[in-house]
């Protein structure tokens, strides 16, 4: 059997920017990416505590360490400048491996500063 797990998470990461023009995806800083090992062009899962919307898309690699988090083409208009949104990316384990599996938390502060890591 495999089971899907939370593989990692930056958590409470605020919205910087929004590109309703752009091809689509969530542009994140990528020493966010490296910390929570997120590739470029891996999926993302996307919650936006700020109005309750959820969406799937990709990421790819915005300004390193400029703390920039910003929902690009048809995001955009899933969330504004400024919501709080956490951004998730799982991965498929066989039952064996599941059990033992922690996810990478990245938390970070009001500017997308990482304040800790967990895993």
């Amino acid at each position: 059997m495999q089971r899907t797990l939370l593989k990692s998470k930056i958590h409470r990461a605020r919205v910087t920017d929004s590109n309703l023009n752009y091809e689509g995806s969530l542009s994140i800083d990528p020493v966010l990416m490296e910390k929570a090992d997120i590739l470029p062009f891996e999926k993302v899962e996307v919650a936006n505590i700020s109005n309750g919307e959820r969406f799937s898309t990709y990421a790819i690699k915005g300004r390193p360490n400029s703390g920039d988090i910003c929902l690009n083409g048809a995001a955009a208009r899933l969330g504004s400048t400024g919501d709080l949104i956490i951004i998730m990316t799982y991965i498929t384990l066989p039952e064996e491996k599941s059990v033992q599996h922690r996810p990478i938390l990245v938390l970070v502060d009001e500017k997308n500063r990482i304040q800790s890591i967990q895993n």
